[in-house]
């Protein structure tokens, strides 16, 4: 089978790229070919480069080279042509769309229909139905834009809390509605959580679009578990307000005997720290970014995980790093979370932004280190049973063949 492969960055720069290049791995461990697609970008080494098109810089530039620029970031012709130069030259049998918007354009997907190629898209975020793709703004869940009410995008100001950016991706999202340029080219979408597909049936309508569950890559089993009840909780992750780190901080508060490690960077990072110093908390730890070997130390010596969204997170990475090494994880009952967890079984669920409800769970789960242990095996070999090359790669063929038949 040959299959195309698109997404905006080639370059690795978070999950959503690690998620892109994973299902290329597996593709062609099983023998598949396999071509890129992304946007062209310095020291890009792909063998496909040649075919990725140049994207709209709409970070940099004067006013109105934003707008003149603004068409070709809601529909570019020039995403569109070198993807039909790709199909005509590589003959895929079918193209696996992830996030494509701003930079590639879903003008790519016109590509496909009219080459007769089927496309099916896995979304990781709510922008097929959200002109901010959280589903959320200044602290708080929005669903205003339900029923094509994007206006209401610019009112709350949803987009980096900026009214230029909030216009353009209020249009943005009429355009692509007018178009329907998503149901109409695409032949399944891919969620990861049934939250995500749920949700998209009650902006888009239920059975108006097929979509099929295909969980992120993620091999478990070559992680060992380690049970450490005794070690400190764990949040680990990007320091934003939609993490909801504040809560975790104020839970913390209230368990000054717990021991709290906070890994990451990101915005929110020296207003917490402030905040915990003004409050004297000395059972917190702020660590900054941790990769690799040294995230994987924090992960062996903490005793559970805390993930303390506030926006519907579509399944976390974390989450399945935490399962891996047989950490019971604490999650907000937002998104796909809860499926993850599964309250009881290999975790436990509070309401998103109560912290007291956060600190008593903590509490709770911390003063039991027998529970701690059962939840992180429960939770490791759900883990080693469900993310895994083997289950995945089967999952991927039951909906390509479907699809293509």
């Amino acid at each position: 089978m040959k299959v195309i492969l698109t997404h905006n960055n080639y370059r690795i720069s978070g999950g959503a790229e690690v998620f892109y290049h994973e299902i290329g791995r597996i593709l062609e461990l099983n023998g598949h070919e396999v071509a890129y697609f992304s946007v062209a970008e310095e020291d890009c080494a792909s063998p496909w480069y040649n075919y990725f098109p140049e994207s709209a810089d709409y970070k940099a530039g004067s006013v109105l080279s934003k707008v003149k620029m603004f068409p070709s970031m809601v529909y570019s012709n020039k995403s569109k042509q070198a993807m039909a130069r790709l199909i005509k030259n590589f003959k895929p049998d079918i193209i696996h769309a992830f996030a494509i918007y701003v930079r590639l354009t879903p003008s790519i997907l016109d590509a496909a229909r009219e080459a007769g190629i089927p496309v099916v898209m896995s979304c990781n975020d709510y922008k097929h139905i959200c002109p901010s793709y959280k589903l959320y703004h200044h602290g708080n869940v929005c669903e205003e834009c339900k029923g094509g009410s994007f206006y209401r995008a610019v009112v709350n100001r949803c987009s980096h809390d900026s009214l230029t950016f909030s216009i353009a991706s209020s249009i943005e999202a009429y355009v692509h509605r007018y178009l329907d340029i998503y149901r109409k080219n695409v032949h399944t979408f891919l969620f990861a959580s049934t939250f995500m597909a749920q949700k998209t049936e009650e902006f888009w309508g239920k059975e108006s679009f097929q979509w099929r569950k295909l969980c992120n890559p993620f091999e478990s089993k070559k992680f060992e578990a380690t049970y450490t009840p005794e070690g400190a909780v764990l949040f680990f992750g990007r320091i934003i307000d939609e993490k909801g780190v504040d809560v975790l901080v104020s839970a913390a508060a209230k368990l000054p005997y717990i021991p709290f490690r906070i890994v990451g960077e990101g915005p929110d990072l020296e207003s917490l720290r402030q905040l915990a110093e003004t409050q004297q908390l000395e059972n917190i730890a702020f660590t900054g970014a941790k990769w690799g070997r040294k995230m994987d130390d924090e992960l062996k010596q903490c005793a559970f995980v805390v993930v303390p969204s506030l926006w519907h997170e579509n399944y976390p990475y974390v989450i399945n790093q935490s399962f891996a090494f047989g950490k019971p994880v604490i999650g907000s009952n937002r998104g796909g979370i809860t499926e993850l967890v599964a309250d009881g079984e290999r975790g436990l669920i509070y309401e998103a932004t109560n912290a007291s409800a956060l600190a008593e769970t903590i509490r709770g789960l911390y003063t039991s280190p027998e529970l701690i242990k059962a939840m992180g095996k429960r939770a490791k070999n759900f883990s080693d049973q469900t993310f895994n090359d083997e289950t995945l790669y089967q999952t991927l063929m039951d909906i390509y063949d479907e699809v293509l038949s």
